[in-house]
């Protein structure tokens, strides 16, 4: 295997590695591990191409370092993609290299379950490195943390209705639900139960199927999501859908969803609050996945109970960011970015997490 250090500035560490035999094209990111080693998740991708995936991958690694401060983990930020198809491309030999890879990493990165990446795979990873978290159940860890994640991205989606509505009310609301894997599948669900209704759309049609006949929901061509009229859009897929395009297309109050990095650039967080458009900022909204980890992480054993008791934090957190944007005035990525920046700040010089 072939490893090479690319240098980029702002990162700890940037590293690509190909491995001839296996296959295994990847790319890992460690952001910042000034308050504990970074954890991130394992993506399987087909990118168009390499500077796509390197594009991501850094995007990713920062949002987890914004994400881990915000949610209080004591873990750093960093993040891994495999550059390939996750339906007929993933194999042992290529999960195996993905872990003598992290393993270069001598720790400063822990790799867990992703788009494109299962729990299951992760024990696969485990083979070649013992720098994984997020184990499955049955190997004494935390398991699947996409329920975590969609708890989660409800109860900050109720914060975000209360702060532009006065209610965090769900029942009669219409949520424009935009991607249904895992995470967003579960959204639609709490959603539904709690007496929404629901607009969705995907680009496999049998998750809409299932979306259609068990939650009631009606369906829309994904291009048309964005100019669905909804109280509440929900991006559940994956990054910068909201650019300049789509922006000036949406008709809705409130923007929470499970996306990672769904502004495409900074500035279109003013473009939301210029709009009067009340933004849940993802990396604090969709931070479930990552608390439910660190219990795994740090507890030497996974308590369930604490990892919901954690987790239930969440609305309180995008309230917080909520309301300090709104006494600032600025819009609240902005606001979610300087929580981070100042809990990582108290965090330099103090002793790391183990």
């Amino acid at each position: 295997m072939k490893i090479t250090d690319l240098g980029i500035s702002g990162y700890e560490r940037v590293a690509h590695a190909h491995d001839p035999v296996s296959g295994l094209v990847a790319l890992i990111a460690v952001h910042n591990t000034t308050l504990g080693p970074a954890v991130g998740g394992i993506r399987m991708w087909n990118y168009a191409t390499e500077a796509d995936a390197l594009t991501d991958v850094l995007r990713l690694a920062e949002g987890m370092t914004l994400k881990s401060a915000v949610a209080n983990t004591g873990l750093g930020g960093g993040k891994a993609v495999i550059i390939g198809n996750a339906r007929t491309g993933k194999s042992p030999a290529l999960l195996a290299a993905m872990g003598r890879f992290i393993d270069n990493f001598e720790g400063t990165y822990y790799g867990a379950e992703d788009v494109g990446t299962s729990t299951a795979d992760i024990e696969q990873v485990r083979t070649t490195t013992k720098w994984v978290t997020g184990l499955p159940r049955s190997a004494g860890g935390s398991g699947d943390p996409s329920p975590f994640t969609a708890r989660g991205v409800f109860l900050g989606l109720k914060a975000a209705l209360a702060e532009r509505f006065g209610s965090d009310e769900v029942r009669g609301r219409t949520v424009a639900v935009q991607g249904l894997g895992s995470v967003g599948m579960a959204v639609a669900q709490h959603l539904h139960a709690h007496g929404a209704k629901l607009m969705v759309a995907d680009i496999h049609e049998a998750h809409v199927q299932t979306a259609v006949e068990k939650l009631g929901a009606r369906s829309v061509e994904p291009e048309r999501i964005f100019d669905v009229p909804a109280d509440v859009f929900a991006p559940c897929a994956l990054g910068g859908v909201l650019n300049d395009s789509t922006l000036a297309r949406l008709k809705c109050a409130v923007v929470a969803g499970a996306a990672n990095n769904q502004l495409h650039e900074p500035r279109h967080g003013r473009v939301l609050l210029d709009k009067g458009i009340v933004y849940a900022p993802d990396f604090v909204i969709n931070a479930g996945g990552i608390v439910n980890i660190s219990v795994e992480f740090h507890a030497g054993g996974y308590d369930e109970a604490a990892a919901h008791a954690k987790v239930g934090n969440i609305g309180e957190a995008v309230s917080a960011v909520l309301r300090l944007a709104r006494e600032r005035g600025i819009p609240s990525s902005e606001a979610a970015v300087q929580l981070a920046q100042q809990r990582i700040a108290a965090g330099k010089g103090a002793p790391k997490p183990h």
